[in-house]
């Protein structure tokens, strides 16, 4: 993945764009090791495009820019019902030629629009995951996910999560190392855990438990101890039924997720890393064995420890 092209148009959402911007349209840092992109923005008008927040953007290229790109982009804009025909060209042209397609947050609609959410999972702003899937009733709509990758078609929620997107398809093409450094240049996690029902307006729960950020800190560098609800809840000093609510609101996600993935995520540098029997990684991460974590491994990221280490390993 070499091109990546960015399709604004009027009523553009500057956080939006700019997250992308700060993944996609960052200039060469070869104290980092991360890979440079042929980045465009776009627009069907060159020229003036206005903005929702008291300026405008200039742009200078058109559509065509996105004509040979491996990534096309839609960054959110205002009035996201209202689309430009000969943007849906453009994206049902990239889609059919094979280009990766990524709509962060409003812009899920105008996928929608071009007919390339049918049978496709996806989701938007938490604000309007009900809207989106009244309007495009062929589409799964996950209301819950920061972001949902489904073949060739990526969609982010909101704001700040186009850029856990982003870092999702970077570790997805150029594995877990050059995520980690990419999202250690932003200056934010390489993975945000849970998904966006926990920044959903509801009353706070009846629980008067400290914050679980520093025990989730320690299970981060404990993953190969029994990390069950039990012996969290215990460490955490409330009951197990306690702290399974107070994990879920805070989190977004059960304990068992949260620790599988983290021990994923770990097994990943790993791989990429070291020189570690899988055995060795399975019992480092805290897997019960190999096959435990050829399982979770494969279900989260489609390929078994030894093809993604061929593909990633340094």
């Amino acid at each position: 993945m070499h091109t990546v092209a960015v399709i604004v148009q009027d009523g553009a959402e500057p956080f939006g764009l700019g997250s992308l911007v700060e993944v996609w349209g960052e200039p060469a840092h070869p104290e980092d090791g991360t890979p440079t992109f042929d980045f465009r923005v776009c627009t069907p008008s060159p020229g003036r495009v206005r903005g929702r927040s008291d300026y405008d953007l200039h742009v200078e290229r058109g559509l065509e820019a996105t004509l040979d790109a491996d990534l096309v982009c839609l960054a959110p804009k205002y009035r996201f019902t209202h689309h430009d025909d000969a943007v849906l060209e453009a994206v049902r042209a990239a889609h059919d030629r094979g280009a990766i397609l990524y709509a962060h947050c409003s812009g899920t609609f105008e996928l929608g629009a071009a007919g390339l959410l049918d049978g496709h999972e996806c989701t938007t702003h938490w604000r309007y995951t009900d809207l989106l899937a009244r309007t495009y009733p062929e589409a799964t709509v996950l209301p819950d996910v920061l972001y949902c990758h489904d073949g060739r078609v990526l969609t982010g929620a909101g704001s700040a999560a186009g850029i856990d997107a982003s870092l999702h398809l970077v570790r997805e093409k150029f594995g877990a190392a050059v995520a980690a450094a990419t999202a250690r240049r932003i200056v934010v996690p390489p993975h945000r855990d849970g998904g966006q029902a926990q920044y959903i307006a509801r009353a706070v729960p009846d629980c008067d438990a400290e914050t679980l950020g520093p025990l989730l800190a320690w299970a981060r560098e404990h993953l190969e101890e029994p990390l069950d609800v039990e012996t969290l809840a215990r460490r955490a000093l409330m009951s197990p039924r306690t702290f399974a609510r107070r994990f879920r609101d805070e989190t977004g996600t059960t304990p068992h997720a949260w620790v599988t993935a983290q021990r994923v995520l770990a097994a990943e540098e790993l791989l990429e890393r070291s020189s570690l029997s899988v055995d060795q990684i399975a019992d480092r991460v805290g897997f019960s064995n190999a096959a435990t974590l050829r399982h979770h491994f494969g279900r989260v990221r489609g390929v078994g420890p030894a093809a993604y280490r061929r593909q990633f390993a340094c």
